[in-house]
């Protein structure tokens, strides 16, 4: 009797350590997939697949973006950019500077950060129309944060891109990116010595307002026209994504295009007076023309 009781009692124990051991099992394996699921949010230390078009899906988005049609730039005109009614903010003038050079070429600085929801709205311009006086290489997809006003405005990022122009040279800053870390944004580009000078003088009184002095995004064109601010509410492209607002680029109908293009237009016909007026077949098209004594 007392053997089978010991038996008894050993059977238990057994029972009560293996029973112990596939907790402790389940555990190790609840913990790594909290850890897994922890990182793959936004700020999170593994790698991760991005959420935005990469590859091919990405490259067809740009390639739109890129070659906007000249009849539909031309048809566009000012679009919504100008005239009775018009909201937008159009780039200002200034006098008597230098005209600013890399290269021995006109400068143009643009100053954002992949966070910034107006950043996003006016990248679309911007890229429209510096794409009609050289080549962009390494835009890539991208939305604004999920935590700011205008929540995952779609659009591109100048970080780690490039330009080239036979008529003007271009800086796309992207001083930091669209996911928190310790409470803020993560850091990306670093503005040089004079980039900083460049936003430290032109980005204040008395070029702009006292109360969007030091705002985001800003562009300087070679220091004889600076942009502060969108151009266009990023409101306008709620809900999209970037392939939705590329594709509605063909439609010059369009209210995004109207916002877009008409932008970009404004843009170009600035770009078209720091470059003396090339290329030609731009700088005299209707769309930019409809520009005239407006910038």
């Amino acid at each position: 009797m007392r053997m089978i009781q010991e038996r008894a009692t050993a059977r238990k124990g057994r029972m009560r350590r293996a029973t112990a051991a596939i907790a402790a099992v389940l555990v190790v394996f609840a913990v790594m997939i909290v850890a897994k699921l922890g990182g793959a949010g936004e700020g999170g230390g593994g790698e991760q697949a991005s959420p935005f078009p990469t590859g091919e899906a990405a490259a067809a988005i740009v390639a739109k973006l890129t070659s906007v049609p000249p009849s539909v730039l031309d048809q566009v005109g000012t679009g919504s950019a100008a005239g009775p009614g018009s909201a937008a903010t159009l780039p200002k003038a200034i006098s008597g500077q230098e005209v600013l050079t890399d290269g021995g070429k006109p400068l143009v600085l643009y100053v954002g950060a992949e966070y910034c929801p107006f950043c996003a709205a006016q990248r679309w311009p911007v890229v429209v129309a510096l794409s009609r006086f050289g080549t962009f290489s390494g835009l890539t997809i991208t939305a604004s944060a999920s935590d700011d006003v205008y929540p995952n405005t779609p659009t591109v990022s100048f970080h780690g891109s490039t330009y080239t122009s036979d008529v003007l040279t271009f800086q796309g800053v992207e001083t930091s990116s669209r996911t928190r870390k310790g409470g803020s944004y993560t850091p990306l580009d670093q503005l040089t010595a004079q980039q900083a000078q460049l936003v430290q003088k032109f980005n204040a009184p008395p070029y702009v307002d006292a109360k969007s002095a030091g705002s985001i995004p800003f562009i300087d064109f070679a220091n004889q026209a600076i942009a502060g601010g969108a151009s266009f509410s990023p409101q306008l492209l709620a809900g999209m994504t970037a392939e939705q607002v590329t594709a509605a680029l063909a439609d010059p109908n369009s209210d995004i295009t109207k916002a877009v293009v008409g932008n970009a237009n404004a843009i170009t016909a600035v770009l078209c007076k720091i470059t003396g007026g090339k290329p030609a077949n731009v700088c005299t098209s209707p769309a930019v023309t409809a520009f005239q004594g407006k910038v």
